[in-house]
């Protein structure tokens, strides 16, 4: 259901790839926000056990990630640091609608897009990587990214109707293309 509407340009890999330990930071505090992230989603809605319990098993998967990136970090002797504010997520964040209704589906569909670029991005790294570890790690990733992007578009499907679903996302997908066509190219996921 979701379609990302800009494709990332080679230019992006390219610097991931220059810049390879800078990128590893940036995806580890991206993977302790995502689980963050599913935290506080079942925090904000114990009412609904369905996204409760995916959302606890989101976070564990994401920790896991954030585990899997930081022994890498560590095995090419680096150290974490700390966060960052994500400009792409921040942008993101400020078209969430008012209305306890409309900031679900909202907060729902918004992290499947996130998602999606993740999955995109990480299959890109994937695919420029000698094979090796780091290649299967970020093919793996991608997969579990992917996995995502339906997880929330699922769950949204469970709460709204399709119509309001498709409407909503398509006004996401042509922001989020505006929003990450506009940031630099860095050695960051976004």
């Amino acid at each position: 259901m979701i379609t990302l509407q800009y494709d990332t340009p080679a230019a992006w890999t390219e610097t991931v790839l220059a810049n390879f330990d800078t990128f590893l930071l940036d995806h580890a505090a991206a993977e302790k926000k995502a689980a963050g992230m599913a935290i506080s989603m079942a925090s904000h809605y114990p009412d609904k056990p369905p996204l409760v319990e995916a959302m606890a098993d989101l976070a564990v998967e994401e920790m896991s990630h954030y585990r899997e990136v930081v022994k890498i970090i560590h095995q090419r002797g680096g150290h974490t640091a700390a966060d960052e504010r994500d400009p792409y997520v921040n942008a993101l964040r400020k078209h969430l609608r008012k209305g306890s209704e409309a900031y679900f589906l909202d907060r729902l569909l918004l992290g499947g897009v996130i998602e999606a670029r993740g999955a995109e991005r990480f299959g890109l790294i994937a695919d420029a990587l000698e094979a090796g570890q780091l290649k299967t790690f970020y093919n793996s990733i991608s997969r579990s990214e992917e996995r995502h992007r339906t997880l929330f578009t699922d769950l949204a499907a469970r709460y709204f109707p399709t119509t309001a679903i498709e409407q909503r996302l398509a006004q996401w997908l042509r922001l989020e293309a505006e929003i990450i066509a506009a940031q630099p190219i860095k050695a960051a996921l976004h």
